[in-house]
């Protein structure tokens, strides 16, 4: 089977979810017996992708992947005679939309991974009014022409594959949960970029607003305030999408986007990490933490519910007053058995993901 990949998210912003999941994906279909794996994606003339990779002439930044005119250009003007060409017979896109436009290639079956329907639902973080109009349409458009046209849908949470059937009762059928892989990791965790303090709670991810950190923060300082052994709280994704009145407050601590081997330190260290997202498509930060032997407190209402075993601390992400109860408790809690951690985050490793994907394309074959 020649399977296509669209590649786009692995080398425009791999650190990212689904960036991640784009280049995990990859590297389990490249080693699958039966499986000849073909990588599309616009680049840079001198971009080392070029060499292993089928990708149009013409130069594209890595900054400028996904600006609707290239994204035209590649899906409409370049990927449909190009997974001709290249004989794929199944072709599949990573990041909730982006299946080629007409004209379609006999035989080639489409398959679309879609991690969350936020786009549609939720407004993100744009740089201007302008910017977020014009990508509400047109990520609304391609989402729903890629929900129409794709022979499978693969989500990685059940919370993910009812809001589909919600959203596209038509489409329910097609779809199939794909839990999010979370490789074993080999990297030697590093220290964090600045000194920490040896006890202290971690959250990751704050661009979006789904991610619910200025709630979350305000109630942790809260709890602070009443109570000097709340932990201090590092957030990584970035200080500018937190408020400014909250930035300075005492005992937070602000990082940037880090690598893997810094993320895997930060992990190690930490108390415990808090999710409280209240709209989340899986909650990658939250296996990779328990992957550590870190335990976890998540918002429910959401796919976190699905990933976290059970007694995991859990917190609504509306209810400030509880959530400052629950972090009182836990300032003062027991540690948790971090091997059982670890064992429950296995169900998320290469194994039963490699299985999964097998079982999957199996099915398309037959």
């Amino acid at each position: 089977m020649r399977v296509g990949l669209d590649y786009r998210p692995g080398i425009s912003n791999p650190n990212n979810g689904i960036g991640r999941q784009n280049v995990a994906l990859a590297s389990v279909l490249s080693d699958l017996p039966g499986v000849e794996l073909q990588l599309f994606t616009p680049a840079p003339l001198d971009h080392p992708i070029r060499a292993k990779a089928h990708c149009p002439a013409w130069d594209c930044s890595v900054d400028g992947q996904h600006r609707l005119p290239r994204r035209l250009r590649f899906e409409l003007g370049y990927l449909p005679a190009a997974l001709k060409r290249a004989g794929i017979d199944v072709h599949i896109s990573t990041f909730n939309m982006g299946l080629p436009l007409p004209p379609r290639p006999r035989g080639i079956r489409y398959v679309l991974q879609l991690h969350d329907l936020f786009q549609l639902h939720l407004k993100n973080r744009h740089s201007s009014w302008l910017r977020e109009t014009v990508y509400r349409i047109s990520d609304n458009l391609s989402i729903r022409y890629s929900v129409s046209v794709a022979d499978r849908i693969w989500t990685p949470s059940r919370f993910s594959a009812d809001e589909v059937a919600r959203t596209f009762p038509w489409a329910a059928d097609k779809v199939r949960v794909l839990p999010n892989l979370v490789p074993t990791c080999t990297l030697q965790p590093t220290a964090p970029p600045t000194d920490l303090p040896k006890r202290f709670w971690l959250a990751v991810g704050t661009r979006e607003p789904r991610k619910n950190i200025p709630w979350f923060v305000e109630h942790w300082a809260q709890a602070r305030s009443t109570d000097p052994t709340v932990p201090d709280l590092v957030l990584v994704g970035g200080g500018e999408f937190v408020p400014p009145q909250q930035r300075n407050l005492a005992g937070l601590h602000l990082m940037p986007t880090l690598d893997d081997a810094e993320l895997q330190g930060l992990y190690h260290a930490a108390e415990r990490l808090w999710h409280p997202s209240y709209a989340e498509g899986f909650g990658l930060p939250v296996i990779e933490a328990m992957a550590a032997g870190t335990p976890v407190a998540v918002a429910s209402g959401t796919s976190l519910d699905e990933i976290v075993p059970p007694g995991t601390p859990r917190f609504s992400p509306h209810d400030g007053a509880a959530l400052e109860v629950l972090m009182h408790e836990l300032a003062h809690a027991r540690p948790s058995d971090p091997q059982a951690l670890r064992t429950w985050a296995q169900r998320f490793s290469e194994q039963p993901y490699r299985a999964r994907v097998t079982e999957l394309l199996q099915e398309l074959q037959a």
